[in-house]
C-alpha cells in the first residue's frame, strides 16, 4: 500500500503541473489580455489566488505522498 502511495504522489504532482499550466495559459493570461474589465477582474483571481492555492495544495499533498508522511508506520 505504501507503494501505491508513493505512486500517486507523483501522479498528484503531476496534476498539479497541469492544474498551473492550465489556469495560467487558458484561464489566466487570456482573461488579463482580453480588454474587458470583468475579464481582467476574474483573471487576476484566478492568475494570482487560485492557481497558486490549488497547484501549490496538490503538489504539497503529493510530495508528502511521496516522502511517506502518510504510511502507516507513523
Amino acid at each position: 500500500m505504501d507503494g501505491l502511495k508513493k505512486i500517486l504522489g507523483i501522479v498528484w504532482i503531476l496534476i498539479a503541473l497541469v492544474v498551473a499550466y492550465f489556469g495560467i495559459t487558458v484561464m489566466g493570461i487570456p482573461k488579463l489580455t482580453s480588454g474587458k474589465q470583468e475579464d481582467l477582474v476574474f483573471g487576476i483571481i484566478i492568475l494570482f489566488v487560485l492557481v497558486p492555492i490549488v497547484s501549490g495544495g496538490m503538489a504539497i499533498f503529493g510530495y508528502y505522498s511521496l516522502t511517506g508522511e502518510y504510511s502507516d508506520d507513523k
